[in-house]
């Protein structure tokens, strides 16, 4: 497939200047009424642009040009906030910020696409809130009782707010944060050039093509993806159902993990390595539960197995052999492990708008699109991570961006294989 017409430009260097970091909120203030102002005018065009289009078939060069500028400068300003980038962007969207999109100029679209741009833009305008959308804190009412409780939002919110402290206490910010923060900008930038009609391509969700460049890492903990995307309509159909055998099995066996889980980590903690059995116990619970989500959320087409036996499915955790491990790590994992569970909420979050989508486009032509079994499958990779580690399997921490080493497997490639999940 031919390189999508709005692409993403990362040049940043990761450094961050603690003081502006510290005071970002303030500093994009001028930014915010600016968005706004611009955000009106844009909004008037976008209106004018679509009836030219419509009758012309094509979007009217002027019209292109201060529409893709408003994304552009949006783009780059939400880089800059939530701390994507560290310089102070310029007003206008000039070309040469750390985070900005490149959009090409107008070619022809079909009419028929354009009259129902909207009601074509509804499932990537959900994947797009699932990205993008905030975080919170909220109450809840339980017999009698009310409790508080921090939920996390979008992706590139959760990251931010992560992000934030990481970048004040290190003066950096680390390439897993700003590439997740990246993904969600860069399908943010083609969400907008698709609903103000700069383009007839639809957005890519797929986070291995949202990057100019990958990482290359060596993570203990990865996902082997050997799916080729076809998808059965009736298993599709009646997914949910098919898969609570599992979710009651599972749940059983997570009793027993909890109680090996703290059996491994006094063992750890005393030893330095997890003992021999606990770790096979967990991994193979890990390894199941990663079949048994793959399945549900239509990550993978077929019915998995109840042991979660190595090789057994199309999409696996590939967990590396015991190490040794940080005695320290090991007795503050849970704290540790508090970041990464809150990016694990965003990516959870994400998986399900995944399937939702997914579902409907699977019933309709028999296959999960490349680019949601992919953002499922990154999604999938990065709570198998933060299991891990929580379960005391390695401890390496969850990588939150995208990243193009493959897990080993011993398996043959599908055509259709997906290895820069990782």
């Amino acid at each position: 497939m031919d390189a999508h017409p709005v692409r993403l430009i990362l040049s940043d260097d990761l450094k961050r200047n603690r003081l502006t970091v510290f005071f970002r909120l303030l500093l994009a203030i001028p930014h915010f009424i600016w968005l706004a102002v611009w955000g009106v005018g844009a909004l008037l065009v976008a209106v004018a642009n679509w009836i030219a289009t419509l009758i012309g078939g094509r979007s009217p060069r002027l019209l292109h040009i201060f529409l893709a500028s408003y994304i552009k400068y949006a783009t780059q300003f939400y880089g800059y906030f939530y701390l994507a980038a560290n310089p102070y962007p310029p007003f206008d969207g000039r070309a040469g910020y750390p985070v900005d999109v490149t959009i090409e100029p107008p070619q022809s679209q079909r009419r028929w696409t354009v009259a129902l741009r909207g009601i074509l833009a509804l499932p990537a305008l959900l994947l797009f809130w699932t990205l993008a959308g905030s975080p919170g804190f909220g109450t809840r009412r339980r017999a009698g009782a009310t409790s508080y409780t921090l939920y996390g939002g979008g992706l590139l919110h959760t990251v931010a707010l992560v992000g934030w402290f990481a970048s004040l206490a290190r003066g950096m910010l680390s390439r897993g944060l700003r590439d997740a923060a990246a993904y969600a900008l860069s399908y943010g930038a083609q969400v907008w050039a698709y609903v103000f009609l700069l383009t007839d391509r639809y957005p890519n969700s797929d986070p291995l093509l949202a990057l100019p460049e990958l990482p290359a890492r060596d993570h203990p903990i990865g996902l082997a993806v050997r799916d080729d995307l076809r998808r059965s309509r009736l298993t599709v159909f009646f997914r949910l159902p098919l898969a609570f055998p599992h979710l009651v099995w599972l749940t059983l066996w997570a009793v027993l993990a909890l109680i090996a889980a703290v059996a491994n980590w006094l063992s750890t903690l005393l030893a330095g390595r997890s003992p021999a059995a606990l770790q096979r116990f967990l991994t193979r619970f890990l390894r199941y539960s990663v079949h048994v989500y793959a399945f549900l959320y239509l990550t993978a087409n077929p019915f998995p197995g109840f042991v979660g036996v190595p090789g057994s499915y199309p999409v696996e955790a590939v967990i590396a052999q015991r190490r040794e491990q940080s005695r320290l790590k090991v007795a503050f994992r849970i704290v540790l492990a508090l970041p990464a569970l809150l990016i694990g909420s965003a990516y959870s979050t994400l998986m399900t708008s995944a399937a939702i989508v997914g579902w409907f486009a699977a019933l309709a032509t028999g296959r999960m699109p490349r680019g949601l079994r992919n953002a499922s499958a990154l999604a999938l990779r990065y709570t198998a991570q933060t299991s891990a580690y929580l379960l005391l399997l390695g401890d390496a921490y969850p990588y939150s961006g995208p990243y193009s080493l493959a897990a080993p497997s011993t398996d043959p490639p599908a055509a259709e294989a997906a290895p820069a999940l990782g």
